[in-house]
């Protein structure tokens, strides 16, 4: 099939228009401009909904009350059991319980949210994103109950949410998609002979599947076995139906996406593009829109092009077409079409001053979409970076834990684009990130004039933001945010694995920071003693250097979180707020002088110059965790207390400790106790957070002490097995 575009000296061109695509658009362009007169009269009438349920949990619930409770329209909440106390809770109006922790067993539960808005007699549902957002049966009950559902009807989520039929459509209507395998014979065997002639490499994803659930790479013929089992156990885990398609892997792609909007009338326009491209894990970490680096028809083109996707199934209110870009040739190939509000959306809304949640209430109450497309105008330019408690360090696996300290940019708005910083988070201090859903805790978009403005706008406003009390890819980000080839635009789906070790790899600390948190540690054991009863205290107990005759020296151990690696220094006090540190690896001792630590801000001259840090410190298991916010960077150090916490790293390799890299349930056991292990080898199938993550044996050896079984939910760092390195076995 013909591609709709063309790379002509660094930027898309169209080739030619699509003769399938222009009929179903029709002759004129008449999908550009039913939408509404230029007094745009929608905005002014009252929406007809009378009371909102929420189907959702976090930042998408807060986002969507937010417009709700500017509109005057009353909400309504649903909550797990663990998330009782949850800020969504907080903001509505009324609240109910649906069920435990577990998603399955209460926000996926259908007959429990919707047994809830007929008690608290709400008129529409708004499902967010994720959980119900795209589930058909769950849009027709609403529809049979009487109840408003806030998105596109029954028959167009199924449509598109079935890969396989979605592509099929869209070859109907003329939009190009990438050549590959949909077919309904899902044998191995057919696979197998499909994806041979697909070609190599080859991308093997979940009919029904999403946000990288149920998506395998299959480099070379001898891994697409291994692919298939995995993305059919992922996709049954995640939307309950094992089935796959195949998709020529393209080398080089950029993701660009296409934000569309249908109402009840027939009316259809598109809010411009985004480009998703950096992501991990194929799940997106940066978007911004507009995409750069694309002219005015390719803009029209792919636009069109999304528009006639969602006219193909009958679609109605907020909906994002995805099209794969190959850099190569100028090609883009339709992907997937998400039907309902993504997460991305505030991009778009900046960039376009409109709310789409407002439209979408508006569509749902049967009004016309607010301005057509001749109306809808470019201003400016937005990014959005997804804030996740994850360990970029150990290949960004989500991580768990309690937020100690949250705090966002002083001059940040919240849920809407009032200002040129805008967080929507759905966390405060105190919340637990745990396994049972998404580990995104913020989302902080920038926007302004240009690009550059904007992106400068959020590597300050992420320096800004602090965060403690788990792992988080902040730095990550910060770095990607100021990555020259981020900053020139050089983008494509592989951008971060080709400058990993530039955004991944840690930077050495400089001796200021060494010398800062020597003191910080310090300090925080004198607190500690002097809480203690004064019974008990003595010249001998006090640490806080005052000594007869001499000053006290100590030596000192801090692991640096970034690295996994350990520091050691000697601290000499000179009295209470004077100290000199010395690193082991450091030849010239560093002067720390003129120290305050006031609540949680420390100062201190560094060598003579002045430093202003803040300063948090929490337990975690056996370890003291401390963090110093200083000139917009965290650092974070942890220390025993009173005995050092099992590590993942060198010393696991070379005793054959096989720990767990992150909270979650055991899927597949493939070794026997006594049976033999290579290194490399894959031992344990984890599943945390609906996806799969593979344990891998630390070296060739005999497989001892196995603590795991098919069903076992473990903890970060649980030791699961141990694999006795081949001599160390002949031995005993």
């Amino acid at each position: 099939m013909q591609a709709g575009v063309l790379l002509w000296a660094g930027r898309f061109q169209t080739r030619q228009a699509l003769p399938t695509l222009l009929s179903l658009l029709g002759s004129s362009p008449s999908w550009q401009s039913r939408s509404c007169s230029t007094d745009s009269p929608s905005l002014e009438q009252p929406i007809t909904i009378q009371k909102l349920l929420v189907a959702n949990r976090g930042e998408i619930a807060c986002r969507v009350m937010h417009t709700a409770k500017r509109l005057g329209i009353p909400t309504v909440a649903v909550y797990s059991e663990a998330d009782r106390h949850a800020k969504h809770v907080q903001w509505a109006d009324q609240a109910f319980c649906i069920g435990p922790a577990a998603a399955k067993d209460s926000y996926l539960r259908k007959d429990h949210i919707l047994q809830v808005a007929q008690r608290a007699g709400a008129t529409a549902v708004h499902p967010g994103y994720g959980f119900l957002s795209e589930n058909a049966s769950f849009a027709q009950l609403c529809h049979q109950n009487g109840i408003a559902f806030v998105g596109p009807p029954a028959a167009a989520i199924r449509a598109m949410g079935d890969k396989s039929e979605a592509k099929a459509l869209m070859i109907k209507a003329g939009v190009p998609v990438v050549p590959g395998y949909h077919g309904s014979d899902q044998s191995t065997e057919r696979l197998l002979e499909e994806g041979a002639k697909v070609g190599f490499p080859v991308l093997v994803k979940a009919a029904l599947g999403g946000g990288g659930k149920g998506m395998k790479l299959a480099m070379q013929e001898d891994e697409l076995e291994d692919a298939i089992d995995s993305a059919k156990r992922e996709a049954i885990a995640s939307f309950g139906d094992e089935r796959i398609l195949l998709e020529r892997f393209i080398q080089r792609p950029r993701h660009i996406e296409v934000q569309i909007f249908a109402d009840q009338l027939g009316n259809a326009v598109y809010l411009f593009e985004r480009d998703c491209s950096v992501q991990r894990r194929h799940q997106k970490v940066i978007e911004e829109a507009p995409a750069p680096n694309i002219s005015l028809e390719f803009r029209q083109s792919i636009g069109g092009a999304a528009v006639a996707a969602g006219l193909a199934v009958g679609y109605q209110g907020a909906g994002t077409v995805e099209f794969i870009v190959d850099t190569d040739t100028g090609e883009y190939f339709f992907m997937e079409m998400n039907t309902r509000l993504q997460v991305e959306h505030p991009v778009s809304e900046a960039i376009t001053g409109q709310d789409l949640v407002e439209w979408q209430l508006r569509v749902a109450s049967g009004q016309p979409l607010p301005l057509s497309q001749d109306q809808l105008q470019i201003q400016g330019h937005a990014f959005e970076a997804r804030l996740y408690a994850e360990s970029v360090a150990n290949n960004f696996l989500p991580a768990t834990g309690t937020i100690r300290r949250w705090q966002v940019p002083a001059n940040a708005s919240l849920f809407d684009n009032s200002s040129h910083v805008r967080v929507d988070s759905g966390v405060s201090e105190g919340d637990t990130v745990g396994v049972n859903y998404d580990p995104m805790i913020a989302k902080v978009i920038t926007s302004g004039p240009d690009r550059q403005t904007a992106l400068a706008r959020l590597h300050t406003a992420l320096s800004e933001l602090q965060v403690s009390g788990l792992p988080t890819n902040q730095a990550f980000l910060k770095r990607l945010a100021c990555h020259p080839a981020f900053m020139a635009a050089e983008l494509d789906t592989s951008f971060i694995q080709k400058h990993h070790s530039s955004l991944v790899d840690n930077h050495p600390l400089t001796p200021h920071v060494v010398a800062l948190a020597a003191v910080a540690d310090h300090l925080l054991q004198v607190q500690q003693v002097q809480h203690m009863a004064a019974a008990r205290q003595s010249a001998w107990t006090i640490l806080d250097g005052k000594r007869i005759n001499h000053a006290l020296t100590k030596p000192g151990l801090l692991d640096y979180l970034a690295s996994h690696s350990q520091i050691a220094f000697s601290l000499t006090c000179h009295g209470a707020d004077a100290f000199t540190v010395k690193a082991s690896d450091e030849e010239a001792p560093v002067a720390v002088s003129n120290v305050v630590l006031n609540g949680n801000q420390l100062t201190a001259e560094v060598d003579g110059q002045l430093h202003r840090a803040l300063l948090s410190s929490h337990a975690y298991h056996d370890e003291l965790v401390i963090t110093i916010w200083l000139q917009g960077d965290a650092h974070e150090f942890r220390k025993a207390v009173p005995r050092q916490w099992l590590r993942l790293g060198a010393a696991a390799k070379v005793v054959g400790t096989v720990t767990s890299p992150m909270p979650g349930k055991i899927i597949q056991v493939l070794v026997e106790e006594g049976g033999m292990a290579e290194e490399g080898d894959a031992i344990i199938i984890l599943e945390a957070m609906k996806m799969e993550h593979t344990v891998k044996a630390p070296c060739n050896g005999t497989v001892t002490d196995l603590r795991c079984f098919v069903g076992a939910q473990v903890e970060d760092g649980h030791v699961l097995a141990t694999v006795v390195p081949a001599p160390a076995a002949a031995a005993a």
